[in-house]
């Protein structure tokens, strides 16, 4: 009978601990209040529903920005602002991040990414433009580049995923922890936030606004659904065959604290990138453009100008 009265006391005290914990999704309308500039940059492409921001001269160079796992557009919210005083700015929210729905499709492979950035700047009439990519969103840059080349002009990388590490492999799923599954009902501001400040060299960017800012967006109806599928989906090929495809100019800015993905994968990059140029930035992490905007932005202004 204790027993039974101990296992009892063990499940309610659980239950309240989901309960206290438990983060359902937000309002799609009230992140829209927030997050949206305008019901016109909410675009259908292929089937999809994304979230674009399309700024600057319709004349000028284009840049198309991809962001990283679990970000957003807002990520390039500086650089765009400055790059567009000069550029056509193109970024958008992936399929199930932030203000993009969830992919009708269930695909959420760097493939069907592909075939939908092509498609997003066939509808807005960019022929060929500068790609920008952070993270998985350099995984997705690059990819697009080497399946694509003729509509890419010069590529910059930040932190680039696409190596396997030491215990995993190519043409396989990876093991997705089982803790990362429960972050579909659990995720409070505070847990997540401790989870984001290793991306940054000074944990103190992640000041509440910006924590509030990912928080937010992570709720998005369907997002969290989303953002493991996309995990589950990371089957990396091997990226050596790819890369040497790549003919555009390549800036690859890395992170000399970056604790995701370490600054020792850049030479492997540099190595397969037939005209790569690499700039270790000391002092920052894994974020650059949102960690220090000003310098990590001046190097790509640099590259970027004929």
């Amino acid at each position: 009978m204790t027993l039974r009265f101990a296992a009892g006391v063990v499940v309610l005290l659980l239950a309240l601990l989901v309960f206290w914990l438990w983060t359902p999704d937000r309002d799609r309308a009230s992140l829209e209040t927030v997050y949206l500039r305008a019901p016109t940059d909410l675009l259908q492409i292929a089937g999809q529903r994304l979230h674009v921001r399309d700024s600057g001269p319709r004349n000028a160079p284009a840049i198309v920005m991809v962001h990283g796992f679990g970000s957003s557009l807002h990520t390039w919210e500086g650089w765009a602002r400055e790059l567009s005083k000069t550029h056509r700015v193109v970024r958008f929210d992936l399929p199930g991040s932030a203000l993009s729905d969830p992919d009708p499709s269930g695909d959420y492979s760097d493939a069907r990414t592909v075939v939908l950035m092509l498609a997003l700047m066939d509808q807005l009439g960019i022929a060929k433009a500068d790609v920008v990519g952070h993270s998985i969103g350099g995984r997705i840059a690059w990819t697009f580049a080497a399946r694509h080349p003729e509509r890419v002009e010069r590529l910059v990388l930040l932190s680039p995923d696409g190596f396997a590490g030491p215990d995993a492999g190519y043409g396989k799923p990876p093991e997705v922890p089982f803790a990362l599954h429960l972050m579909r009902f659990v995720l409070p501001k505070p847990l997540l936030r401790v989870n984001l400040e290793p991306a940054y060299a000074n944990p103190a960017v992640m000041d509440d606004a910006l924590a509030t800012q990912y928080h937010d967006l992570m709720l998005a109806p369907g997002s969290r659904k989303a953002l493991l599928a996309r995990m589950q989906q990371a089957v990396l090929l091997d990226p050596l065959p790819l890369l040497a495809r790549i003919q555009a100019p390549t800036l690859l800015l890395w992170g000399e604290k970056d604790a995701f993905i370490p600054v020792s994968n850049a030479d492997r990059f540099v190595r397969a990138l037939p005209r790569c140029t690499l700039v270790t930035l000391p002092g920052m992490g894994h974020v650059p453009q949102e960690e220090a905007e000003a310098a990590a932005l001046a190097l790509v202004r640099e590259f970027l100008l004929p």
